[in-house]
């Protein structure tokens, strides 16, 4: 499935709840979902900076696709790393770094998050997107 497809499903899926309340929840289901991170990899190397909770990223790149892991502290953190790898995993450098990222707005994420935890998302992003331009060049 591409970037685009799965970004309209996180748009529908969000559009089919009536309240923050419940996207937040669904959030969090969300993030039960994410593979498990090894402690190993809980390290200063794969923290993000620029989140106000500690957030690992770790990325791996194979058979030209990038392959994420990642973990947070905060568990609205959690699932907001988790819709980001919903889109992002197991894709290749080119469709990363070429993907709009316009789902965070339609979604209504970045206008209910605090500034603290918007300025996070958008690190997260950009940390996404510097794994996709470094593995690129492979």
């Amino acid at each position: 499935m591409t970037i685009e497809n799965l970004q309209q499903n996180l748009i529908q899926d969000f559009e089919f709840f009536e309240d923050w309340t419940q996207k937040y929840e669904y959030m969090i289901e969300l993030s039960k979902g994410l593979d498990k991170m090894d402690q190993e990899m809980k390290s200063d190397k794969n923290i993000i900076k620029g989140c106000q909770s500690k957030v690992w990223l770790h990325a791996d790149y194979s058979d030209g696709k990038i392959k994420f892991l990642a973990d947070s502290e905060a568990i609205i953190t959690r699932g907001i790393i988790a819709i980001l790898l919903m889109v992002f995993n197991n894709k290749t450098p080119d469709e990363i770094i070429n993907s709009d990222i316009s789902f965070i707005e339609k979604i209504g994420l970045k206008e209910h998050l605090s500034p603290n935890r918007a300025n996070g998302l958008y690190s997260m992003i950009k940390q996404i997107k510097f794994y996709a331009i470094a593995y690129s060049k492979n």
